[in-house]
């Protein structure tokens, strides 16, 4: 019974520091933790990639733990993300499925072979930016300065601007760092001797890429990522990756969990699909989960849920 660092204690530590009403609860057959979620139509209770169950009984043990509880807070639905495709089958009648969260395929590389066959493991794209890191001038460091995310949000703003993508707060990010299990990397530019001045090049010292670390249970995450767009010809996040699977290697940690990709035969308009290609050139293998599903309570609220939340996505879009 394997538990996800989003339905840990550690979690549910980090969630109180932010101010969220979370429940947790751990029996010998299941753990779950739900964090309490509000919504103009009412509150509902969230597991991310939970509840963990030992199997499909004590799945549904959980399922009847956390019901308590939701029917006690007056929620208007359970929303729950069983890491086990099987557990599909346990689900009551009165579960609908919904949009993915978390994300439903994940890409994962086993750290147990030898430094050297993992190295092979990775593209040429990848290997010879690893080996070669120093020469072209990029320096990876890692840190717990809170100060420092100030690098991973002004990279994130700049891609959001161009990508449309979602942005944590500094105040967030600053939160996730200051947990025992997290770290933040940085990729530095430092110009190399043999290598001349040149407008087109980063100043020394300069941040290039950024990105948050988790390390739970034998598992390193790859979590907030952002690089500078100005300087593709540096593969700054190749290196980053790359040390930090490397660094857990060194520390004894099992897998990497790179944190979600497009689906198998996704086509190119995907808007995961750059990255998820850029993911499996590390090597890996890919993991599939149950994916997001709601159990409703209050059948009428939940409609108002769902419509309330589907004139939302159409005002955004068109925002």
């Amino acid at each position: 019974m394997k538990t996800p660092i989003t339905q840990s204690k550690l979690w549910q530590d980090f969630q109180k520091q932010l101010g969220t009403e979370v429940f947790f609860e751990k029996k010998s057959d299941y753990q779950f933790l739900a964090i309490q979620k509000s919504t103009p139509i009412g509150n509902y209770l969230y597991l991310p990639y939970g509840p963990v169950a030992k199997d499909q009984k004590s799945f549904k043990e959980a399922l009847r733990a956390v019901t308590k509880i939701a029917k006690a807070k007056k929620a208007v639905f359970i929303r729950i993300e069983p890491q086990n495709p099987d557990f599909i089958k346990a689900l009551p009648k009165n579960t609908a499925k919904t949009r993915d969260l978390s994300p439903k395929e994940t890409w994962v590389l086993d750290l147990s072979p030898s430094r050297e066959s993992i190295i092979l493991g990775f593209s040429h794209g990848v290997r010879n930016p690893y080996n070669t890191a120093q020469k072209r001038g990029l320096i990876v460091e890692n840190t717990k300065d809170e100060s420092a995310i100030a690098h991973l949000v002004r990279l994130q703003q700049d891609l959001a601007k161009t990508k449309h993508l979602h942005t944590y707060s500094e105040d967030y990010l600053k939160a996730e760092l200051r947990q025992p299990f997290a770290f933040l990397s940085l990729v530095k530019y430092q110009r190399p001797e043999q290598v001349a001045s040149s407008p087109d090049l980063p100043q020394d010292g300069q941040v290039l890429a950024a990105s948050l670390f988790f390390d739970y249970a034998g598992t390193r995450y790859y979590m907030q990522s952002a690089s500078d767009n100005r300087y593709k010809k540096l593969p700054a996040t190749v290196v980053l990756l790359a040390t930090a699977i490397m660094d857990a290697k060194a520390k004894g940690i099992k897998q990497f969990d790179f944190w979600g990709i497009a689906p198998e035969g996704a086509d190119p308009s995907h808007p995961w699909y750059g990255f998820t290609k850029f993911k499996k050139s590390f090597g890996g293998h890919e993991v599939q989960y149950a994916g997001t599903y709601d159990m409703v309570l209050n059948p009428l609220k939940y409609k108002l849920y769902q419509s309330t939340r589907f004139l939302g996505r159409i005002f955004h879009h068109q925002v």
